[in-house]
This record gives C-alpha cells, structure tokens and sequence, in this order.
C-alpha cells in the first residue's frame, strides 16, 4: 500500500531535483508539465504537476517518519548534497514525542520533515 500526493509546482526541473533527494527515487515518468515518482520506502507515489500559480496553506507540512535516526542523518546528507537548504532538530519535543529530524523546503514553498521518533 502507498500513498497518492499530486502537487502543483511552478518549477518542475527544480521539485524534481528536491523530490530525487527528498524520496532518494527517480521519476517513473517525467514529462514537460509532469512527473510522478513511485518509492517503495517511503511507500509514496507523487505526482507533480506544472502550473501557473501554486498556493501553500500558510501552517501546512508534510513528513516522512523514519524508523532510525541514521534515516534521517541519510536524508540530510542527500538534501545539503542537492544543494537544498535543511534545518536539523535532535531531541526536541514536537507533537508530545521526543524526535529528531530534518526539515527542507521544496521550490514552492511546502515545509518537508524526515523525523525518527526517539521518545
């Protein structure tokens, strides 16, 4: 079982190459104005979809949850070598759990966090 995000993007070039480093996948189908990634761990399938105009809820955010801190060690490491722009957090308490994780965002705005839940 996976789960089906589609996202408008003002710049697909750009989301693909944050979305490469985010999933650590590759486009099953890249097209002009469409691309879809299919990644088994996380189980993701994401469209991105090229548009005019994208609005970002201004509280909204999405997240991965890994099973191991190196999980997200590994997707930081992945997004700084893309050239994304990552703010890490260890042993903060968020939504009453202990976690660390990194956050990035995508050319659109939209806030993304790999997180391990250590407590």
């Amino acid at each position: 079982m996976r789960t089906h995000l589609s996202l408008p993007t003002t710049s697909l070039e750009k989301s693909v190459t944050f979305y490469r480093a985010l999933l650590k996948a590759q486009p099953m189908k890249q097209y002009e104005d469409y691309a879809l990634f299919v990644a088994e761990d996380p189980g993701l399938e994401l469209a991105l979809v090229r548009e005019d105009k994208v609005d970002i809820g201004s509280n909204a955010h999405f997240g991965i949850a890994a099973d191991t801190n190196e999980i997200v060690d590994d997707a930081a490491m992945r997004l700084t070598a893309a050239g994304q722009s990552i703010d890490i957090e260890r042993e903060q308490t968020c939504c009453y759990a202990k976690q660390n994780k990194v956050w990035a965002t995508d050319p659109d705005g939209r806030r993304w966090e790999v997180y391990n839940v250590i407590e």
